[in-house]
């Protein structure tokens, strides 16, 4: 019974802010449910554009040319500003080995479990940045931390081939 009277005192308060909402719509002169006209000064607006409108008034924006000739315009130093990149981060990471099994060996796995991966007990690490290869290393130890020391770093030609492939 009490939940009756506070769903009706909260019906009421309602019916009254959509009576307070309608009186000041029609106060401020927009009459929400007259969709009809709007969409007439729309289609007069777009009527009086398609016609030409005042004659005259419409111009072509202009279009500027680029040269494809691959040099940077006149007065302009295409040099590259290394600063601009150098506080960007990246991820990078070191990968033991890989390898591929099928989801239900996947599912199986529990604390304990062995994978076998690709590769041979001393082999380089691949140094990788964000997934790129970039360099091999050997696993150190640095103040009980764990730390990779390179032993070969790939050249960017041979980077950007493998990139390409």
């Amino acid at each position: 019974m009490a939940d009756d009277k506070k769903d009706e005192q909260q019906l009421s308060e309602d019916e009254k802010l959509a009576a307070e909402w309608e009186a000041a719509m029609e106060e401020s002169g927009d009459e929400s449910g007259d969709k009809a006209s709007t969409e007439d000064e729309w289609a007069a607006a777009m009527a009086e554009a398609g016609a030409g409108g005042q004659k005259g008034s419409v111009q072509a924006a202009p279009i500027e040319e680029f040269d494809h000739s691959g040099q940077p315009p006149k007065g302009q130093d295409m040099s590259p500003d290394l600063d601009v990149v150098l506080d960007i981060p990246v991820t990078i990471s070191m990968e033991v080995g890989n390898t591929q099994i099928p989801i239900r060996n996947l599912l199986q796995l529990n604390q304990g479990s062995v994978i076998e991966l690709d590769r041979l007990a001393g082999e380089p690490l691949d140094v990788l940045v964000n997934g790129t290869l970039i360099a091999h290393g050997e696993v150190v130890m640095v103040n009980d931390k764990f730390g990779i020391r390179l032993t070969d770093v790939i050249s960017p030609n041979e980077r950007i081939k493998r990139l390409q492939r």
